[in-house]
């Protein structure tokens, strides 16, 4: 085995990439803010809703998440802990941006799922749950704001099992509650691990740690605290479920941990943990079956695209996850889509809008390609082998649309150019009526949250007012028939014939039953909820 080799293997070894997953306000933007604080990437953390500080989470970077404190597109933060190299992939919590969440899942080799204590398992944890469970990917829970009042972690426990319908294991154990949290008893090291308050969460909270057995403890909880730990330990050895590695990977069994992103306690023994337990890059599935990390051809896929990150020079960025193979700066691919060979000259990695260039990228890292309007998400790069593709990056029908114009007739170039732009980055289709123009243009989303980060971010990046009309659809449908074999369509009412940006026919349907309506009168038509 040759030098490089080794060194491909090594680094492969060293490298973890995760998602963090929760319903809106869990804490998902906090946590993620609080590792790059432990791995030294940020000196003082700022939390999303902070009244002490007025600092903003580094992984909200557009000036819309700032202002309404939620996340609406997905952001990558690398940083190195303990000789660890760790990729984050912090995901919108919102169901309306479900879509961005859902293929960056895809870019993960595992998942950290945020719960709030006081509320447990919430609607949209528990899709973002299944999405992982389909691909079986391992799922580390932390349950988060031990700091507040909240559910009784047993209860919490039985939540996660009968909600998400998987088994669970508490590695560690919350200390208190609420104004009374005082910190963890660690069951794997058998110790328990107080905290202090780490300047109110903006720096590393220092921890004093010890036997359960050690008479200090005893004073520094008092009697009732320490009593309960001890009867809360005792009953999760005979009942609770084992720590079983095997099964923690399959994606079968959660590990639990108990903390508070907001004041960092629990967090390092988490990350440590976590780290510990979860593994390097897998292999992943292709047309030509499961490709390892290992081997020596570099590939990877696109997952997603960015425009205007930069402000000054209004580019876009393609999410690339390495799959297999060293990445060298400068290094000719195969672009296997468009069939044409393509030169990586300026590859770069993010904390948040912050970027550098990078010279060399391993299996598990995620890497951003200037896009000069040759990227679509699911595309394959690879060095060697110009026929591999990999699979299974999902598409989404819209269920909402609007008519969109500009209010300046003189901006139609910078309103088409937005337009295109944004949807090219996968939150939005854009949809117009054959011989209307480019006037005015239909679009259609997952969310309605997307129709006002659309109208804002067509003002603040491309200078440009539009005119937003809600439309009365929640259906589409693409034609996979030549239409002209038809002559004129026969529509029933609540339906609209578009084209969408390749030029193929679509209908946009009002309710379920004028779709069977339009299929029965037109004989022989074959409709797909996705485009062809």
């Amino acid at each position: 085995m040759t030098e490089q080799n080794l060194s491909l293997i090594d680094e492969v070894k060293r490298r973890r990439t995760f998602a963090i997953i929760s319903h809106p306000d869990a804490g998902k933007t906090t946590l993620t803010e609080k590792f790059l604080l432990y791995g030294g990437a940020i000196r003082e953390a700022g939390s999303v809703k902070s009244r002490r500080s007025q600092k903003h989470a580094v992984s909200d970077w557009m000036e819309i998440e700032k202002q309404r404190g939620i996340s609406v597109a997905s952001s990558v933060l690398q940083f190195e802990y303990n000789n660890f190299c760790i990729n984050i992939l912090d995901t919108p919590g919102h169901q309306d941006f479900s879509e961005d969440t859902y293929r960056t899942l895809m870019a993960a080799d595992s998942a950290v799922m945020v719960i709030d204590s006081a509320k447990g398992v919430e609607a949209q944890t528990k899709k973002l749950f299944q999405v992982c469970k389909m691909r079986g990917i391992p799922i580390f829970t932390f349950i988060n704001k031990m700091d507040r009042q909240g559910k009784d972690p047993f209860e919490l426990l039985e939540d996660i099992e009968n909600v998400l319908g998987i088994r669970s294991c508490p590695i560690n154990w919350p200390i208190g509650s609420g104004k009374d949290f005082k910190g963890v008893f660690n069951r794997h090291k058998n110790q328990v691990e107080l905290f202090n308050d780490g300047n109110h969460g903006q720096s590393i909270a220092k921890s004093t740690t010890g036997d359960i057995s050690d008479e200090k403890f005893k004073t520094l909880l008092g009697d009732a605290l320490h009593e309960k730990l001890l009867e809360d330990v005792e009953l999760l050895d005979i009942a609770g479920d084992n720590f079983d590695l095997d099964t923690i990977l399959n994606g079968e069994l959660t590990p639990v941990f108990f903390g508070s992103a907001l004041t960092n306690f629990g967090i390092e023994p988490f990350l440590e943990s976590f780290l510990e337990i979860t593994s390097p890059p897998n292999p992943r599935s292709s047309n030509l079956g499961d490709i390892d990390p290992n081997a020596d051809n570099f590939s990877g896929f696109i997952f997603k695209i960015q425009a205007n990150m930069d402000k000054n020079h209004r580019d876009r960025i393609a999410f690339l996850r390495i799959c297999s193979g060293k990445f060298e700066k400068g290094m000719t691919v195969n672009h296997v889509q468009r069939k044409k060979k393509i030169k990586l000259s300026q590859p770069q990695q993010f904390v948040a809008q912050d970027r550098i260039i990078i010279d060399s990228a391993y299996p598990g890292d995620i890497i951003g390609i200037h896009d000069p309007g040759i990227f679509n998400i699911g595309d394959t790069l690879s060095e060697k082998q110009s026929n591999l593709q990999y699979t299974g990056i999902p598409q989404f029908a819209p269920e909402h649309f609007a008519r969109v114009s500009t209010k300046n007739a003189l901006k139609r170039k910078q309103f088409v150019k937005g337009l295109t732009q944004l949807s090219e980055e996968g939150a939005l289709q854009i949809f117009n009526q054959p011989n209307f123009g480019m006037e005015e243009l239909i679009v259609g989303v997952v969310g309605v949250l997307q129709f006002e980060v659309l109208e804002y971010r067509l003002k603040q990046e491309y200078g440009v007012d539009i005119i937003m009309n809600p439309l009365p659809y929640c259906h589409v449908r693409w034609i996979e028939n030549n239409l002209s074999k038809y002559g004129k369509l026969s529509m029933p009412m609540d339906t609209l014939l578009v084209e969408d940006k390749d030029r193929n026919p679509v209908v946009l349907f009002g309710n379920e039953w004028t779709i069977r309506t339009l299929t029965e009168r037109n004989e022989g038509i074959v409709l797909k909820e996705t485009s062809l």
